[in-house]
Order: structure tokens, then C-alpha cells, then sequence
């Protein structure tokens, strides 16, 4: 059996890494928005280069205005399936870590309790009705943290669920 220090130690240890796990994910998913958002805008770019120069060279202005009604379009179009690109990271960075917390949750109330368990374990409690209580009140507790944690994690994934989810990479369109 550990020694309560140790016991201590451990768990803030479990709880570093995690926040390093954590800091990862949100690293990781801020390079994807990142490279996104660069992918359209030099596409963006490119597309006004080109659209620039055609207009340069055309003389009838509706031909000119029709260019332009055109490039408008595809300019929306990209933006907007960037737009939905992001929402999908984000919509996917959401749910990995509302089940990342619930995990850490779940795993570090556990830890703690078990903790406690231990340094009761320890005390020189003699009357065993004492001890039968203290039990009874970490399993409620355990038991009550377990379903909070479930109850979180369900709330959290409800609240990410996107309607007309974007996952389909289908736009809704009005006329």
C-alpha cells in the first residue's frame, strides 16, 4: 500500500499529464482551423488574381458584370465550405473533449475517493459501526460522482450535436 503523500503525488501526476493531453488536443485542433482558414484564403487569393486579370481584358460590361457574379459565387462557395470544414473540427474537438473530461472525471474522483479510503483505513477507529458509515458514505459518494460524471458527458455531447449536422457536408440553400 502507497503512503498517503505518494498516493497525492500520483494523482496530481495523473492530473499534469492530463492537462497536458488536454493542451495537446486543443494545440492539434487549432492547427487544423489554422490550416484551413490559410488553404482558403490563398485560394481566395488566387481566384482575385485571376478574376482580376480576365476583367482586365474584357470590353462588353455584361460579360464583365457576369465575371463578376461568377466569381462572387465560387468566392461564397469556398468561404462557406470552410466554414463548414471548421465547424466539423470544432464539432469533433468538442465531442473528444467532453469525453476526455468525463474520462478525467470519472478517473481522478475514483483516485481521490479511493485516497480517502486509505487514510480511514488507517485511522484507529475502533467502533466498526463508525467505519460501516464512513464506507457507506464514500460509495454514495463514488456512486454519485460516477452518475454526475455520466450525466455531464451525456449533456455535453447533446449540447455538440450540431442541427443539419454539417457532417453530411451538405448546405442548406433558400430561394
Amino acid at each position: 500500500m502507497a503512503t498517503k503523500p505518494e498516493q497525492l503525488n500520483e494523482v496530481q501526476k495523473k492530473s499534469l499529464e492530463a492537462a497536458v493531453q488536454l493542451a495537446q488536443l486543443s494545440i492539434e485542433n487549432t492547427q487544423r482551423v489554422i490550416e484551413v482558414q490559410v488553404a482558403v484564403a490563398k485560394s481566395l487569393f488566387e481566384d482575385s488574381v485571376n478574376n482580376a486579370k480576365a476583367l482586365s481584358g474584357i470590353k462588353d460590361p455584361q460579360e464583365a458584370v457576369q465575371l463578376r457574379t461568377r466569381f462572387a459565387q465560387s468566392s461564397a462557395e469556398k468561404v462557406f465550405a470552410g466554414a463548414r470544414e471548421i465547424a466539423e473540427i470544432a464539432a469533433k474537438a468538442q465531442s473528444q473533449v467532453g469525453k476526455f473530461v468525463g474520462e478525467q472525471l470519472t478517473s481522478n474522483s475514483k483516485e481521490v475517493l479511493e485516497a480517502i479510503q486509505q487514510m480511514f483505513k488507517g485511522l484507529p477507529i475502533g467502533d466498526q459501526t463508525t467505519m460501516n458509515a464512513i464506507q457507506n458514505t464514500l460509495n454514495t459518494t463514488r456512486t454519485a460522482v460516477e452518475q454526475l460524471t455520466r450525466v455531464s458527458s451525456e449533456a455535453f455531447q447533446a449540447f455538440t450535436q450540431v442541427p443539419g449536422s454539417t457532417a453530411t457536408g451538405k448546405s442548406r440553400t433558400t430561394k
